[in-house]
């Protein structure tokens, strides 16, 4: 059915063949390029619930469903075109050589048979619709196509108005039509249509009749969907990773020290201890874990130093650590020793509603003996320092808190000398080229290397600073604490 065109408006000049068949050419080679890139984003898509790749393959999916409507049209064009008798040597190949090769019969029909054509004859009551348009609404053709009065009944009834409104301005303002309706076809599945369509006029100016193109972009509207979909999905998940970690870094702000210098213990008398502190975030900053380094003074006069790791990130690892260091503290006040201490805090981890496993060194130290009492669960021991050199303390026993119900904890007791340095730590300082214990153990010789360092240093906060500049631009895979104590004369 030749397209009706407005009176006052010139047909254009067909295409020349030749450039179909170069943008064809085009059309398969980028569609065959998309396909590469599809089946790749698909392999990852079912390995991985990251909404990003579920959203780069819906694109992928959008994109492919333009191609395949545009190399429908491009095909529907060059079948459209008038053969012409020519010369044998002016014939132009139906493809380059290089051209991929065409799709199919059937793929190249299931793309024709997304785009059908209509006309509704206003002065003779003729309808004509395209074998397309029948397969596209699911009509037999033996039953005739519609009529406009006809039309909205395969129309879902949400659309139905948009569908009259369209139509009247068409025909009675001379208006183009260009919008989308839902058409229910007869295996009662539902079909997105697109219609363009103009009045075609006579000669004195009136409405003659109604010509109509119109296109199922079922898959098309379907794929944008899934864009539109996996996109909120993925800003919804950044928005959320935003908020909990700007949440977890104000709850372990809130939570760890905040020292800003040596603080000395105990208060109001001479001092016994120079103590210091410092976290050092991972290479990763989104990465807040559930490290902690504390000190309190107690009521008998004893100082408590402790550090410690709980697993995870974010805001459940920082309200995890929250919950340990304030039972931790609770229970030192209320004067337990530290070997059932940790104990203790073994039955809390291990009967929390969120479970998780920790480590952690809880020490007590007496200013008047210069004795440190400490015990450990699966935790880097801590480090002493003595005209120069330096030493891991002898651990006593202590499994990983949460790990076994029932655990008990043995202690050691250590006494220490006017000068002596005491640094705690995380096992996080050094990178994880190495794992578990041989990446606390890298940390440990690293730390007691400083060793000459420590003894030129004039306080804790000194100790810290070298620490810092050790392992402060390293690129950790985890978060870290270090906790400097240095005995008074």
């Amino acid at each position: 059915m030749p397209s009706p065109l407005f009176a006052d408006h010139p047909a254009d000049r067909p295409p020349e063949r030749g450039t179909v068949e170069a943008l064809i050419t085009q059309a398969r080679r980028l569609r065959g390029g998309l396909d590469a890139v599809r089946r790749e984003s698909s392999v990852h898509a079912e390995t991985a619930a990251d909404p990003q790749l579920r959203w780069q393959r819906a694109l992928c999916d959008l994109a492919v469903h333009h191609l395949d409507d545009l190399g429908g049209h491009l095909d529907q064009l060059r079948e459209g075109l008038p053969v012409e008798d020519e010369e044998p040597h002016d014939e132009l190949p139906a493809a380059p050589p290089e051209a991929e090769p065409a799709p199919a019969p059937h793929e190249r029909g299931a793309l024709l048979r997304r785009v059908g054509s209509a006309e509704w004859n206003l002065l003779t009551d003729e309808v004509s619709w395209s074998d397309e348009l029948f397969a596209m609404f699911g009509r037999d053709p033996a039953d005739g196509p519609l009529t406009l009065d006809e039309l909205p009944s395969l129309i879902l009834t949400d659309d139905q108005e948009q569908l009259t409104r369209m139509v009247t301005d068409c025909l009675v303002d001379g208006k183009p039509i260009d919008g989308e309706f839902r058409i229910v076809r007869t295996d009662h599945s539902v079909r997105t249509v697109h219609m363009v369509g103009e009045p075609v006029l006579d000669a004195d100016g009136s409405t003659a009749c109604m010509w109509a193109v119109l296109r199922d972009v079922s898959e098309l509207r379907r794929s944008q969907r899934a864009v539109r979909e996996t996109r909120d999905s993925l800003q919804r998940q950044r928005h959320i990773a935003q908020t909990e970690h700007r949440l977890a870094v104000e709850l372990q702000e809130a939570v760890l020290p905040p020292w800003r210098g040596s603080l000395r213990f105990p208060q109001g008398g001479p001092v016994a201890l120079d103590l210091a502190g410092r976290y050092l975030p991972s290479g990763t900053s989104a990465l807040i874990g559930g490290d902690w380094y504390d000190a309190l003074q107690l009521p008998d006069g004893d100082t408590l130093l402790s550090v410690g790791d709980l697993t995870g990130h974010g805001v459940t690892a920082t309200s995890g650590m929250a919950m340990v260091l304030g039972a931790l503290r609770g229970m030192a006040v209320a004067g337990q020793r530290p070997g059932p201490l940790m104990g203790y805090l073994n039955q809390l981890l291990d009967t929390a509603s969120q479970p998780a496993l920790g480590s952690a060194v809880c020490a007590r130290f007496d200013p008047a003996s210069r004795r440190l009492e400490w015990a450990q669960a699966g935790h880097p021991a801590p480090l002493l320092f003595r005209d120069g050199t330096g030493r891991a303390l002898d651990p006593p026993e202590g499994v990983l808190l949460g790990a076994t119900a029932g655990a008990t904890y043995d202690q050691r007791t250590e006494q220490l000398q006017p000068g002596d340095l005491l640094v705690l730590h995380t096992d996080g300082l050094a990178p994880r080229r190495t794992h578990g214990a041989d990446a606390a153990h890298e940390g440990a010789e690293r730390l007691l290397a400083l060793a000459p360092r420590f003894a030129a240093a004039r306080s804790a906060q000194d100790s810290v600073r070298i620490v810092v500049e050790e392992f402060g631009s390293t690129e950790r895979e985890d978060d870290a604490c270090v906790l400097v104590a240095r005995v008074g004369g």
